[in-house]
């Protein structure tokens, strides 16, 4: 795995491709920066770290592994249970290959006795077949990508699912859910990412019990190496980071890294909602709903009229011109759809979201403590550049945090311009 950082390309270790690739996000940031980082900032055993963005737990596996104590907050559901798991490494490894090879002895037993294979591809109307083909409630089915999943897999993968969760050891299941989260979206699913998550190539049918066995057993053999540092507290809290004193109290960091969304047009949650949906996450529109309103207001998808994050940047000049600037394109393009029109709020909601967890967060901080997040710029709204990292360095100076560097990152193309835009880790200090 290659991977590129000012302009230099990385080969990462064996290590950045173990407990991290159990199950995470397209596109978040390589565990070889949050390394990089943590010596940078001198953080050591006696400190503790906070990630209020940890979505799958890149920052706070990594500290576990570095024997570091630390922190997560993340409220989409699919991914903080992920990071728990992630973190969570008590469990007997050969433990947990036999309970996998029983779960899978089931499952095969059970497609036997339909008339169904798991790996052999086969003619739906050869008579083999002798099952009704199971889906999900209509509701359910609702929330998914259209033909995010074929009925084949989806019938297989919920008699799997069924199986897993229906296990009398529940800590050996939590390992098969994520094992089978995993699955979905890799080998399972029909879905392809790029800037967004789409359908790619439609597949009639998947192994559905050779894909989780595999993940299942490779999980066990990743903790045979990092089971000895396994007593390092590594606690994930669900919940919203913009109201930091509802969930870790009276506890002080000295270190903050961490990756927020971006203000864009990419539906977070969408990049989850195949596996949210199977594992039982997510289970009708006001779910849903729920979940996003917890969420930083980054894309049209997740505001809401009731909204009112915007009016903390009510006096910020940068911001009210920069959505001001959005909204005058709009209009000289006679732009009109209701995605559209709200470009510039989001653009004000993200930097009010933005600047309400930055001011909450100083209660929680130690004297001196480093902060790095991870940011990128973007030009998706109607091609008018935001540079977020920027922005935010002027929202944090506002409220008190000093900007020590704004360090380049990756580049890449925007999809509509072609323009280069920096992903950055904007750099703070908190004096106290």
């Amino acid at each position: 795995m290659l991977t590129q950082t000012n302009g230099k390309i990385n080969k990462l270790d064996a290590a950045d491709r173990s407990v991290h690739d159990w199950y995470r996000f397209v596109l978040s940031f390589p565990p070889h920066l949050v390394r990089g980082y943590l010596e940078k900032f001198g953080v050591d055993g006696s400190g503790l770290v906070l990630d209020p963005f940890c979505g799958t737990g890149t920052t706070i596996v990594e500290c576990k592994k570095q024997g570091i104590a630390s922190i997560g907050i993340e409220a989409n559901p699919m991914a903080h249970f992920a990071s728990t798991v992630k973190t969570s490494w008590s469990i007997n490894p050969g433990k947990l290959i036999t309970w996998a090879n029983e779960i899978a002895d089931s499952a095969s037993g059970e497609f036997e006795r339909q008339g169904i294979a798991d790996v052999e591809l086969f003619d739906s109307n050869d008579g083999r077949e002798r099952y009704e083909m199971r889906t999900l409630p209509a509701e359910q089915m609702k929330l998914l990508l259209k033909n995010s999943i074929s009925p084949r897999p989806l019938h297989k993968t919920l008699i799997l699912r069924d199986l897993i969760i229906g296990s009398v050891d529940r800590s050996c299941a939590a390992y098969g859910r994520l094992a089978l989260a995993k699955s979905l979206v890799e080998d399972i699913g029909n879905l392809h990412f790029g800037p967004e998550v789409g359908v790619g190539v439609i597949k009639e049918d998947a192994p559905v019990i050779q894909s989780w066995l595999a993940n299942t057993i490779g999980m066990a053999r990743d903790l045979e190496t990092v089971r000895p540092r396994g007593k390092t507290e590594a606690t994930v809290l669900h919940g919203d980071a913009r109201d930091l004193s509802h969930l870790v109290r009276d506890r002080k960091f000295s270190v903050v890294f961490t990756s927020p969304p971006y203000p864009n047009e990419k539906d977070y949650t969408r990049t989850t909602r195949l596996e949210s949906v199977l594992l039982g996450f997510i289970n009708d529109k006001s779910e849903l709903r729920r979940m996003k309103q917890h969420l930083i207001r980054s894309n049209t998808r997740n505001i809401y009229q009731q909204d009112r994050d915007e009016q903390w940047v009510k006096g910020n000049k940068r911001v009210q011109d920069l959505a001001d600037k959005i909204e005058a394109r709009r209009i000289e393009l006679g732009k009109t759809s209701g995605f559209e029109r709200l470009y510039a709020r989001v653009t004000r909601s993200y930097f009010g979201g933005m600047y309400r967890h930055l001011a909450d967060l100083r209660d929680f901080l130690k004297p001196g403590a480093w902060l790095g997040y991870v940011v990128g710029d973007q030009a998706s709204y109607l091609r008018i550049m935001i540079r977020t990292g920027q922005i935010l360095g002027e929202i944090a100076e506002e409220l008190g945090y000093r900007v020590e560097s704004i360090d380049l990152f990756r580049t890449r193309l925007a999809t509509a311009t072609r323009e280069q835009l920096n992903e950055e880790v904007l750099v703070l200090r908190w004096p106290g």
